[in-house]
């Protein structure tokens, strides 16, 4: 007696519920059905409407703050545990709480390890994750961790704008790295800004590494938040003879009042993926979808063939 191998079902978090359709159109299959029921104090508990006893399942989720989206996140991975999925990965396009990957001073949590073992504790057997806050956090899990990267969505739009003179830069220290991958890519300089902080969100001092005179600038980042960094170096740039200031962030949070800042810098256009759904359509952001990213690695992963090729930056 031969058996034919189940076919892989995915399923959404609410907070990814278009994403999640959108990588399952791209999968060529249909999100598989779950229903949240919620009580009146603000508990709630999702509940799967289909068999997955031994199938492979992913579920598509980015963990953005508030904490409801995380606590979703684990309640449909134990859920899956306990109705006896096969395999059970987390397809999380945003990793959230990565900012806290260390202890920066005293008596603080390490909270992006935390949350890798709470994944883990509630059930997943796999991780699919996009452009990291810091690639050590692949460390943090003992199941596998697929960390992807949005070059291969940013490059091939970059390279159609045909910019001369093009500059990539980082907006700090720490994502130079980031910056040199995509200069490399690109053929371009590289210039970096040094910021300080007077507290967290906040920047008191900054100052650029690097000429950008009569150059067509492109920031890198893995995400914005409150858009204080971009748009104060974007105007920085403009100041100093940049013809025009690009950036690129992986994952648009935007909190606050990100929006109004990204409306009255120099910033020319802002370029970022799906993995988090934006609050509000905006003039200057320019939206790409991550879907035929994540749709490719999972069916890559479900028949066991190579994604090598998705974790060149």
């Amino acid at each position: 007696m031969s058996f034919q191998k189940p076919e892989a079902k995915i399923f959404p978090c609410s907070q990814s519920a278009e994403l999640a359709q959108n990588i399952a159109e791209s999968y060529g299959t249909r999100l598989g059905k779950v229903i949240t029921s919620k009580y009146n104090d603000g508990e709630f508990q999702p509940c799967y409407e289909e068999s997955i006893r031994g199938t492979r399942i992913f579920i598509v989720g980015s963990t953005n703050p508030g904490a409801e989206n995380l606590m979703e996140m684990l309640l449909m991975l134990d859920a899956a545990k306990r109705a006896s999925a096969r395999h059970i990965t987390a397809v999380m396009p945003y990793f959230g709480w990565a900012r806290q990957d260390r202890k920066d001073k005293p008596r603080v949590p390490i909270a992006a390890k935390l949350i890798a073992k709470m994944l883990e504790v509630a059930g997943a057997t796999r991780i699919i994750t996009m452009d990291l806050h810091a690639d050590q956090i692949q460390g943090f899990f003992e199941k596998p961790v697929d960390h992807l990267y949005a070059s291969t969505i940013f490059l091939p739009y970059l390279k159609d704008l045909n910019l001369e003179n093009l500059t990539i830069a980082s907006p700090d220290m720490g994502g130079s790295k980031r910056a040199y991958a995509y200069s490399k890519a690109l053929s371009s300089d590289v210039v970096i800004c040094y910021k300080q902080r007077s507290k967290a969100n906040v920047i008191s001092h900054m100052e650029l590494i690097g000429d950008v005179k009569g150059k067509n600038v492109v920031l890198v980042d893995d995400m914005v938040d409150t858009a204080g960094t971009l748009t104060k170096a974007a105007d920085l740039m403009i100041e100093r003879g940049a013809l025009s200031v690009r950036a690129i962030c992986t994952h648009p949070i935007l909190s606050g009042d990100a929006y109004e800042k990204i409306t009255n810098s120099k910033l020319e256009e802002l370029i970022v993926t799906d993995s988090i759904p934006l609050s509000q359509e905006h003039d200057k952001i320019k939206v790409l979808t991550c879907a035929d990213l994540f749709a490719d690695v999972m069916h890559r992963v479900h028949n066991n063939t190579s994604i090598s090729s998705k974790f060149i930056m």
